[in-house]
């Protein structure tokens, strides 16, 4: 017998037994080093098989072949949520060979590891807060705090909301541009700016490299939209996993990590192959409530306790309809649309 399902889980996980899943999830926090080393080679090697497919297409006029430009970029996104997981500590369980990792796999993702873990650690100390929003974050107001802007203020959000924007645009002006300067910690000491700076020099060598390697248009026509592909798929889980109807939003003394925590993170239920090329990052809730769990054993969490498999879940259908959700409300105690905010507002 599994050990694991011998411990018997809280009889519901209602605001008052919440806590006790902390204990529970403990168990899982250990990493398996082979796992780990195999996981870490399982992505990469992908990425270089179909990053030569569209080159060896690309320079034979195979058009059709740059098709594997996409699934370099799905892999790509595997590689950031080990970065992820490095950030967190729990892909090796060893600081200093989770912090190279996740360095050297930010040259790749274009994403600054110190300076990114600080700001996701901000997030996952304060998600769900309505005091401690904007570090980490994908912008959320509440409906009062629309109804408060100007006619200026409000357009300015509602372009900000726009999915063009939001999984466009967005994933461009981030990996290429925002993350060059440690933009929201420029006065926070030196590690964000070494950070920034470092992984901006480990990108122009490897480009450089790359470029020497095979040529500028195969780098730019293969690699640029592999990143953005990544980017993209990138911001569109992270939205989902905390922008979704039933989230959960409080503030002050009201405010309580566990509960925000498994009940402010959706549980994506993705089909199994997408959920391994995703690092099961779908299983939202449980990485919030215990971040120090790795991506690989989530699903473990999910087999021995099942209950917790119905909290926050959604699937890829009801994601769709999250894209509109823009407005949170504090007296319903769910994410609007703005339709149904204005119709709100004008009651």
């Amino acid at each position: 017998m599994n050990v694991n399902v011998a411990i018997k889980a809280p009889e519901a996980p209602a605001e008052e037994n919440v806590g006790a899943w902390l204990k529970l999830l403990a168990r899982y926090r250990q990493p398996r080093l082979g796992r780990s080393v195999f996981e870490l080679a399982v992505t990469l090697v992908p990425i270089v098989v179909f990053w030569a497919i569209a080159y060896i297409s690309l320079i034979n006029g195979f058009w059709f072949g740059l098709i594997a430009v996409v699934p370099a970029g799905i892999f790509l996104l595997r590689l950031f949520m080990i970065q992820h997981d490095c950030g967190h500590g729990s892909f090796f369980a060893r600081r200093r060979l989770d912090d190279w990792t996740g360095r050297l796999i930010g040259v790749l993702t274009l994403t600054p590891y110190d300076y990114w873990r600080r700001a996701h650690a901000a997030h996952h100390a304060t998600a769900g807060n309505l005091d401690e929003r904007g570090v980490g974050d994908i912008t959320t107001l509440t409906v009062e705090e629309y109804r408060a802007l100007s006619p200026r203020g409000r357009l300015a959000y509602r372009l900000y909301r726009n999915p063009v924007v939001m999984f466009g645009i967005g994933p461009t002006f981030v990996f290429l541009l925002k993350q060059r300067l440690p933009f929201g910690m420029m006065k926070d000491g030196a590690r964000p700016w070494i950070s920034t700076m470092g992984t901006n020099l480990g990108i122009i060598a490897l480009s450089a490299l790359m470029i020497w390697a095979v040529g500028l248009v195969p780098f730019l026509v293969i690699h640029l939209p592999a990143v953005l592909i990544a980017g993209a798929a990138g911001i569109w889980l992270f939205y989902v996993q905390h922008q979704f109807e039933e989230t959960h939003w409080s503030k002050g003394e009201d405010w309580k990590f566990p509960k925000a925590a498994l009940h402010g993170a959706s549980h994506y239920d993705l089909p199994l192959a997408l959920r391994w090329l995703t690092g099961n990052i779908g299983i939202h809730h449980v990485h919030h409530l215990a971040s120090r769990i790795p991506y690989y054993r989530l699903p473990e969490v999910l087999r021995d306790y099942p209950e917790l498999a119905s909290i926050g879940r959604i699937t890829i259908r009801d994601s769709l309809s999250c894209v509109k959700l823009a407005l949170w409300d504090e007296r319903g105690g769910k994410l609007l649309s703005f339709r149904e905010a204005n119709a709100l507002m004008a009651a």
